[in-house]
């Protein structure tokens, strides 16, 4: 691994099922090492995957198997900005898909409790906009959404509505 900082991710024995699925998902994403444990440990034995790294989308990161001691929580997330409704549906799709659940606003969880903002990038400049009307109308339509709605968002900007 490279650099100086990455981050790290504890897993309860399925760090190498989470990193070919997010390597398998999302772009710039690869699996670089599986490391086995030279000897037995609290949560597992000699030989088991301990540690797996891994990039997402060119973040370096290190998946743990360190047992079921400290599972993933919301305040940590990967905020993953998307261009348009289709790459938007695809990720949020492939995360839930897969045995992960929805939340608000953007966020959902995968099956092993990370936690994913899938913010279209129509989103992040509708709330940073100067247009504090265009703003508010935004966030407002945000507020009532699971999966970002790329259309509904636009009218909402616009202050028209997405079905017109």
């Amino acid at each position: 691994m490279t650099g100086k900082a990455l981050v790290c991710l504890w897993f309860d024995g399925t760090a190498e099922e989470a990193a070919r699925f997010y390597a398998a998902t999302f772009a710039d994403t690869e699996v670089t090492g599986v490391h086995r444990a030279p000897g037995d440990y609290p949560d597992g034995k000699q030989g088991n995957v301990l540690t797996v790294e891994f990039t997402i989308m060119g973040i370096p990161c290190i998946g743990l198997n360190g047992g079921p001691a400290f599972p993933q929580t919301e305040a940590f997330s990967f905020q993953v900005a998307t261009d348009d409704q289709a790459e938007t549906d695809r990720l949020w799709n492939a995360i839930v898909g897969n045995g992960g659940q929805e939340s608000q606003c953007g966020w959902c969880k995968d099956k092993w409790g990370v936690s994913w903002q899938i913010t279209p990038r129509v989103l992040s400049a509708a709330i940073s906009s100067p247009d504090e009307p265009a703003r508010k109308r935004a966030f407002e339509a945000m507020m009532t959404m699971k999966k970002i709605d790329v259309a509904a968002i636009e009218a909402a900007v616009a202050g028209t509505s997405a079905d017109a």
